[in-house]
């Protein structure tokens, strides 16, 4: 029997199966797989060109420092920023100053017009565009999928990033060593533009907007400290990010350092190359199977298996038989990617959108400022008690650091879940039949 017009105009809508099948949140992805694809192959493509034309590497290290220093001064603006105004324009605006400035980098380099304070001045620049497209990248994923599909495009997200880390590194050496280090620059100053290209085709009719925005607030300091309010305030978020602070502080200095010198003295330098060609197909494998696996306490999930990121420190620390830390760093790889997703699904099912861009601020900000200081400590460390005691220490405080905000009972419970508005509507009680009186329309 047919339907009545009234069934079938309060009959609910089914929402789409994957992220993928709506139309905002597919421009948004090519958009990003295409600037993170050109973002993965600039740091090969920048240190051989800045090498080249000065020979120096001193320069280089003035070039690097020059991007990494405003990325962290601006990264709290940049989260204010990405909450006051809209977010597509933010992420428009950065992308088309990225290639602006990417493109002048290109054009000093092809032209044979290297000068150091003008390269410097451009990653400068380029930082600051940085700051300003971290935090709304985070922020604007919600306001373009429900929070039921929060973990498949967090997952599609780390599946493009890390498959572009894979391959964008050795994509960047090839066209190095064919067309030269201009080129390489150049083709990433037009993946921005690209970029923007997708990120342009959002509208506000396919992006949410959210509640909760104060209409007085006069200065960004002003919204800065609110963020810092709301930061302090979720105690789950706080134990997270300090958790994730200690792990760079321990962990990230000390695989990037003595890693390779490590793995050269027990297995030589091809060993190095497979182990982090091996810990990125982890990570790739990973975020695809996140894509299916429904986990009630995801953010407790992800934390468990950050645990087996300590595994090739371990291993390395002991001296293990290389095929070990192939198999570590492989497992290692599952493991990571899987707490990012699950940090990142957890901020934007439970922070509340008016301040998500300014709450991810702060945890990037802890996060990344541990990165140096623990680059800097490790070799003291390494030469005082020895590379491979130092990296089987590193090993067990990785672990220890990733159980520690199990310790906490809002990281335990927080639950795995739509809420508001993006629930699915309750099952409808089953009612009595009741005898309807017809009545003709007028």
């Amino acid at each position: 029997m047919p339907s009545s017009p009234l069934q079938r105009s309060t009959s609910t809508p089914q929402k789409p199966a994957s992220p993928l099948q709506q139309a905002a949140f597919r421009s948004f992805f090519v958009g990003c797989l295409v600037s993170l694809l050109g973002s993965s192959m600039a740091p090969v493509a920048l240190a051989f060109a800045v090498l080249d034309a000065s020979g120096s590497s001193h320069d280089l290290g003035v070039v690097l420092a020059a991007h990494m220093v405003p990325l962290l001064a601006f990264l709290l603006v940049g989260g204010a920023v990405a909450d006051r105004f809209s977010r597509r324009t933010v992420l428009l605006v950065a992308h088309l100053g990225a290639a602006l400035t990417q493109g002048a980098v290109a054009t000093l380099l092809l032209t044979g017009h290297y000068s150091l304070p003008l390269v410097a001045t451009l990653e400068f620049l380029n930082g600051v565009l940085a700051a300003f497209t971290t935090p709304a990248l985070r922020g604007i994923v919600p306001q373009l999928v429900d929070k039921s599909r929060l973990r498949q495009a967090n997952s599609l997200l780390g599946s493009a990033r890390n498959a572009t880390k894979t391959l964008g590194p050795s994509l960047s050496g090839v066209l190095v060593v064919t067309v030269g280090s201009g080129p390489a620059i150049a083709f990433d100053a037009v993946t921005y533009a690209v970029a923007a290209g997708f990120l342009a085709r959002l509208t506000d009719a396919n992006i949410r907007t959210y509640k909760g925005i104060s209409k007085r607030r006069p200065t960004a300091l002003a919204d800065i400290r609110v963020g810092w309010d709301a930061f302090r305030a979720i105690r789950w978020v706080w134990v997270g990010t300090l958790s994730f602070c200690l792990l760079n502080l321990v962990q990230t200095g000390t695989w990037q350092i003595l890693g390779p010198q490590l793995t050269r003295q027990l297995s030589g330098e091809a060993a190095w190359g497979f182990v982090l060609s091996v810990r990125g197909a982890g990570m790739l494998v990973s975020s695809l199977v996140m894509y299916r696996l429904v986990v009630r306490r995801l953010l407790r999930f992800g934390l468990l298996t950050g645990v087996l990121g300590a595994l090739p420190l371990l291993a390395l620390g002991a001296r293990s038989p290389v095929v070990w830390l192939i198999v570590g760093a492989f497992v290692a790889g599952l493991g990571s990617s899987v707490t990012g997703i699950a940090w990142d699904t957890s901020l934007q099912e439970h922070v509340p959108a008016h301040v998500l861009s300014r709450v991810a601020s702060y945890d990037d900000l802890l996060a990344y400022v541990a990165i140096p200081v623990g680059q800097l400590c490790v070799g003291p460390l390494a030469e005082a008690f020895g590379g491979f005691r130092v990296t089987l220490a590193a090993g067990v405080a990785s672990a220890s650091v990733m159980l520690l905000p199990l310790t906490c009972t809002a990281v335990r419970r927080l639950p795995h879940a739509p809420s508001g508005h993006d629930a699915p509507p309750p099952p409808a009680k089953p009612r009595r039949s009741r005898p309807r009186r017809l009545t003709c329309p007028p």
